[in-house]
């Protein structure tokens, strides 16, 4: 396993993170986690060398800490630095900031967090944390022990992600990065910004939500070809955050126990500036095929669900991603049809615009739904 840079701390995490976001679950409830599977992919990569573990409360229904605490047993605790985050959406006083903490601690049945973050930072939800006494909360907390470093992870755009990084002394943040969303969100601007403040930063979506893992359209697997050193998509995507010299760990959400054995061996040869010039033109060619045939942003964070409709929005929006990147087969509406039930269809949708508030992309997802109804209407 590669190690890399932590800011300004004296500790070298892992070139890759396990992320506890999407791990295996049962009957396609998310909220109810496969958990042996799951306890064995995440001790398997701290045995192969991962050293951060990231979770946060409303993973998997709020269960992804219980399972995170129980597979951080047996001495698997003592072997990485735990990450974790605060619902800041649900923060209303200032009692509330221990509240949640504590009930964390509970779920990860530990008395430390190292690396505490505050959940989803953007414009509308920072100045309420930051008026309730967010930096005197977290030296204190620091302080009695029950965190060890304060940080953020961050959906909203590049003005509000600078304000935020000048505000206070954090140690760490957490931004989305690949190779479609260079200049999206905090982007790689707001990914230096940090750096040259002495941050260290955590990557989240490396391969958007699993988006640049998937067998690639014939545009996009015509670039792959041209490449003297022959690598699957995922590979692709995370070599390419890997290459930048900012980035201090890469999370990844793995589901199944081939993704964590497949992205140890990634990480085992990743480097900064381990790509050539010209593999780094051929992801610019990958890039600019994905977003002529539609590219569409969804990461499937189910941040928008439930619908009040009941409309399966993520599992739309992916069918609405591979219509299009398969050449608009008819294979995908099959697909569609026989997968999602007529209830949770896209002509279920009311354009009601709660999903969008709460979508940490900023998708329109109503238009999306829209034009997947019209794809995906079955014919009489």
């Amino acid at each position: 396993m590669k190690h890399r840079k932590f800011g300004k701390l004296d500790w070298k995490p892992s070139a890759l993170g396990f992320g506890a976001m999407r791990l295996p679950i049962i009957g396609g409830d998310t909220s109810n986690i496969d958990e042996p599977p799951a306890i064995e992919m995440i001790r398997y990569a701290i045995d192969h060398g991962v050293n951060y573990v990231d979770s946060a409360y409303g993973y998997h229904g709020g269960n992804s800490e219980r399972l995170v605490g129980k597979a951080l047993k047996d001495g698997y605790r003592e072997k990485v630095k735990l990450a974790t985050k605060m619902p800041t959406w649900l923060i209303q006083e200032y009692g509330d900031f221990d509240k949640y903490l504590d009930e964390q601690l509970g779920k990860l049945d530990t008395d430390r967090i190292d690396f505490y973050l505050l959940h989803g930072l953007n414009k509308s939800r920072w100045p309420n944390i930051k008026g309730l006494g967010i930096t005197e909360w977290a030296e204190e907390t620091i302080a009695d022990g029950r965190i060890g470093h304060i940080g953020f992870s961050f959906h909203d755009d590049l003005a509000t992600f600078k304000e935020i990084i000048d505000y206070s002394g954090w140690e760490f943040c957490q931004i989305q990065l690949n190779y479609m969303d260079t200049e999206y969100q905090a982007g790689l601007e707001g990914l230096r910004y940090a750096a040259e403040k002495g941050l260290a930063v955590v990557i989240m979506e490396p391969i958007k939500g699993g988006k640049l893992a998937v067998t690639p359209p014939g545009d996009v697997q015509a670039v792959w070809d041209k490449a003297d050193t022959k690598r699957t998509p995922a590979e692709w995507a995370l070599q390419w955050v890997w290459n930048l010299p900012e980035v201090s760990v890469v999370l990844s959400g793995m589901s199944e126990m081939r993704h964590v054995e497949e992205n140890v061996v990634y990480a085992g040869r990743s480097g900064v500036g381990s790509l050539t010039a010209d593999e780094l033109k051929l992801i610019d060619e990958a890039k600019n095929a994905y977003n002529r045939l539609g590219f569409v942003g969804c990461t499937a964070c189910r941040y928008c669900m439930p619908c009040p409709q009941g409309v399966e929005i993520p599992e739309i929006l992916g069918m609405y991603n591979e219509y299009y990147m398969s050449g608009q087969s008819d294979e995908v509406k099959e697909k569609y049809w026989e997968k999602i039930g007529p209830e949770a269809h896209a002509d279920q949708c009311v354009a009601c615009g709660v999903c969008e508030e709460q979508c940490p992309q900023g998708l329109p997802i109503s238009k999306f739904i829209r034009e997947a109804r019209r794809i995906f209407t079955k014919p009489q």
